[in-house]
């Protein structure tokens, strides 16, 4: 088990207020120090403000993208979030501008509201700006910085959803977990067994990152926000979520069989105990895992059936390889049952969709990134919508209520 992310959450500002980042520098090298000592490895410092168009207008964003990037970077921190495009036209069309000028910065954009509707017009808003940013860059990956947010609550420490609300600054740690999992269940005899293995392994662990925490807490008076134990995989094969998956005895993750193994290790991770923020599930972002990247290649795995699993597990549909020619008409309908979903189960989720330039269905992808594991274009059976659901409406989805 790896800390992906020390991710800190404060409101710099625009023009960056240079005292409160070099004090949040000071405190995440601080942090990083203590929990290497207490024996974690930390991959990343990363920062994360409010939604940018509460701090800056929406024609400066790429010039404070730029300057976050340079700030940020001068103060220890690898990655900045700037948080999500809202319901403003004009947040929507200068994303592409803006990561355009740093890979050190993500943004999102959120398909639902705070009072619980799916924002039709926000879904196509944000089904245009995937496709335009996969011709920022020859092989699509400006779309790793972006993502749409359906019913993501503020300090969640995972990039891109990441972003701070109104209060002093704050800190969580997202957690590349996937690894705990392979492990107990390789060795398990039982599921019993295999559940209450993962069960003690992340209170184990829990507990000493959260005496780490409490402490920084403490010294700083930054408020610890709590633990997101999504089992976060890495396409090293030690550290795959499919192959965990796989060692409950699936002949392969994608096929009947799989809604009940995401099921039982979501439901396993909620039986731990410890301070939560964030997913807390079942992450399964296809070219971050070399097992999942692997079955999606042989076409064991969909697109649908991942945003099933997104119903009992998940966090969403994560690095989705998708044909460079895929348009916002076909990409709309899939942001549209995310936040359906999202909405009526209660639950955060996530899509992160890179259209691949120049690739179609089934060509093999050519990724040159240490944190991805290459796969094939996975095909889009999405058609466009017409009538009553191109529309610009906010409709109200209310939360499942269970049936007595």
């Amino acid at each position: 088990m790896k800390i992906r992310s020390i991710t800190v959450f404060c409101e710099p500002g625009y023009p960056v207020n240079r005292l409160l980042m070099q004090q949040t520098g000071i405190f995440a090298s601080h942090a990083r120090k203590l929990f290497e000592e207490a024996g974690f490895e930390v991959q990343s410092l990363r920062l994360a403000t409010l939604p940018f168009g509460q701090f800056v207008a929406p024609i400066d964003l790429p010039e404070a993208a730029q300057s976050y990037a340079i700030e940020a970077h001068a103060d220890g921190f690898e990655y900045v979030s700037l948080g999500p495009a809202g319901y403003d036209p004009t947040e929507w069309v200068v994303i592409p501008a803006a990561l355009g000028r740093s890979d050190r910065v993500f943004l999102s954009g959120s398909l639902t509201t705070q009072q619980g509707e799916l924002d039709l017009a926000n879904a196509a808003r944000c089904a245009e700006t995937i496709v335009s940013l996969s011709k920022l860059e020859p092989d699509g990956f400006a779309n790793l910085r972006f993502c749409a947010l359906a019913n993501v609550p503020a300090c969640t420490p995972f990039f891109p959803a990441a972003y701070a609300q109104h209060e002093g600054p704050a800190f969580a740690l997202a957690l590349q977990s996937a690894d705990l999992a392979l492990e107990c269940f390789k060795q398990a005899k039982s599921l019993h067994e295999a559940r209450q293995c993962l069960v003690d392994s992340i209170n184990s662990n829990a507990a000493r990152l959260e005496v780490v925490c409490e402490k920084l807490e403490k010294m700083y008076g930054y408020q610890f926000k709590g633990l997101d134990f999504t089992l976060a995989p890495h396409p090293d094969q030690s550290a795959s979520i499919g192959s965990a998956l796989e060692a409950l005895g699936l002949p392969a993750f994608g096929p009947n069989g799989s809604l009940f193994a995401s099921t039982f290790l979501t439901t396993s991770l909620q039986q731990a105990q410890y301070r939560k923020i964030g997913f807390n599930g079942l992450m399964l972002p296809v070219l971050e895992d070399s097992t999942l990247a692997q079955r999606a290649a042989e076409g064991s795995l969909s697109v649908t059936e991942l945003l099933l699993f997104s119903a009992v597990c998940g966090a969403g549909l994560d690095v989705i390889p998708l044909p460079g020619d895929t348009t916002p008409e076909e990409i709309y309908p899939i942001l549209l049952d995310l936040g359906a979903l999202a909405l009526r189960l209660n639950k955060p989720l996530t899509a992160r969709l890179m259209p691949v330039p120049g690739k179609q269905a089934g060509d093999p992808t050519a990724f040159n990134f240490g944190y991805f594991a290459n796969s094939r274009v996975m095909p889009l059976r999405s058609q466009k919508l017409s009538g009553l659901m191109i529309g610009d409406e906010k409709i109200e989805l209310p939360q499942r209520e269970s049936q007595g």
